[in-house]
């Protein structure tokens, strides 16, 4: 491992591109502190406070921008969105699957999409945000400006103003995380994400320090403290190990001779946190919009027993929700037929299965056993906060800041490996390529 270490910091390339990204999200960590002009950060601290889960989704995946209201507020999140949406319109659209099989000339074309429609996305759900908070207490608006207001219709001038300035705030960390892609290390939307999340770990163990250590009135205190580290980091084992849990198919070329060490690796987790996020939008979406109406996203509401994860009925909702979605986007990302195909059409198959149609049944009857295990996984993951919460006695802010599990500890160890994984093979083609010269 030290080898290793050593043979990165001594790669110059790798080190500059390092500090390049080190130096992007330094940018965004700044910006994520200038408020969107005009906008009283008052009313945002009310309505965070009564809003529901979702809107503190995106405050964790923002890195706590949002709660400031800063012109980064909504982060990443509007291009996320929007990637997903054309990568399932990609199914039913034709003219998006025909450019997805023109290779990078439609991948091009893809990303330009994709960009146009998170920014979009980025107004809307900006305008959104601003009204519901302008539905609460007090005004949006700073008070010197709202008092010389005299028209509701300029008021809407100025919430559109805002959305905007919102929207080139998301257009901007596009273009931040398409230079990390390109002249740093990693991918730039998974970096810009997981930097946002980890600006929330230090509130987490403030939070224990200060239950256990600081208030703690018995002799337990301490006891219960080092429990929850030692869980944490126990989850956190178990995550890496997950995300780097693969199984192999074994594959033989017919017109080579002798053992061939040729696989088709598949992960255990190929549907990654793609069904968690989504489950808990769809489970979020109607307690945010309860609370933009001035009703109660908790208590004993209809809304709050369907939707809340909370609640038991809501509790098995979101189970049965990653279910779904873990099966859906497993099958949609890996093609049992596709693999058959590009195995006949380079004359290979795998040992003692028929090529054709057995070969798509056979893996298509694996990748059904694995993602049984990967879903096994993610519902285990994703329900551990809402378990723990209960276990501990976490209410309110508490429940909020220590997440033992959950998808933010998900994107983060799945980041890292891949990251560190690229930065390895950046390292080895450098010292490769030196012996050429």
């Amino acid at each position: 491992m030290w080898l290793r270490i050593k043979r990165i910091l001594s790669n110059k390339t790798v080190m500059l591109r390092l500090a390049f990204t080190l130096a992007i999200l330094l940018v965004v960590r700044i910006g994520s502190h200038i408020t969107v002009p005009l906008f009283n950060t008052a009313a945002i601290v009310e309505f965070m406070r009564n809003s529901g889960s979702f809107v503190a989704i995106l405050n964790n995946f923002s890195g706590q921008s949002l709660e400031r209201f800063s012109i980064l507020a909504l982060g990443i999140s509007p291009y996320i969105t929007a990637s997903i949406a054309l990568q399932l319109l990609q199914m039913v659209v034709p003219q998006l699957k025909e450019w997805s099989e023109q290779g990078e000339t439609g991948k091009q074309k893809i990303n330009q999409l994709t960009r146009y429609l998170a920014v979009g996305l980025a107004f809307l759900q900006g305008y959104a945000l601003i009204i519901g908070v302008s539905s609460g207490p007090g005004t949006v608006l700073i008070p010197s400006l709202e008092a010389s207001i005299t028209s509701s219709g300029i008021r809407y001038f100025f919430y559109i103003y805002m959305a905007l300035v919102m929207a080139g705030g998301t257009a901007l960390m596009i273009w931040l995380a398409g230079l990390i892609t390109k002249k740093g290390v990693g991918n730039g939307t998974s970096l810009l994400i997981v930097a946002g999340i980890v600006t929330s770990l230090p509130t987490m163990w403030t939070t224990l320090w200060t239950k256990y250590i600081l208030n703690g009135t018995s002799g337990w205190s301490i006891v219960w403290f080092i429990i929850i580290l030692s869980m944490y980091f126990g989850i956190l084992l178990g995550v890496v190990y997950m995300q780097i849990a693969t199984r192999k198919i074994p594959v033989q070329y017919a017109n080579r001779q002798g053992k061939s060490d040729s696989n088709i690796p598949m992960k255990i987790n190929s549907a990654g946190v793609i069904p968690v996020i989504f489950a808990q939008t769809i489970m979020s979406i109607p307690l945010t919009v309860a609370g933009f109406a001035g009703g109660a996203s908790g208590g004993n509401s209809w809304i709050s027993n369907i939707f809340s994860s909370q609640k038991p009925i809501g509790f098995i909702i979101y189970v049965i929700l990653i279910i779904i979605f873990t099966f859906f986007y497993s099958f949609m990302t890996i093609n049992p037929e596709k693999i058959a195909n590009n195995l006949s059409n380079s004359n290979a198959y795998v040992p003692g299965i028929r090529p054709g149609q057995d070969t798509q049944d056979f893996v298509a009857k694996l990748l059904f056993k694995i993602t049984v295990i990967g879903t096994t996984y993610l519902v285990i993951l994703a329900v551990l906060p809402i378990i723990t919460s209960v276990i501990f006695g976490f209410e309110g802010n508490e429940a909020q800041a220590i997440t033992l599990g959950g998808t933010s500890l998900l994107i983060i160890v799945g980041v890292a490996i891949e990251t560190t994984q690229q930065i390895e093979t950046d390292a080895s083609q450098t010292d490769y390529s030196g012996i050429f010269k």
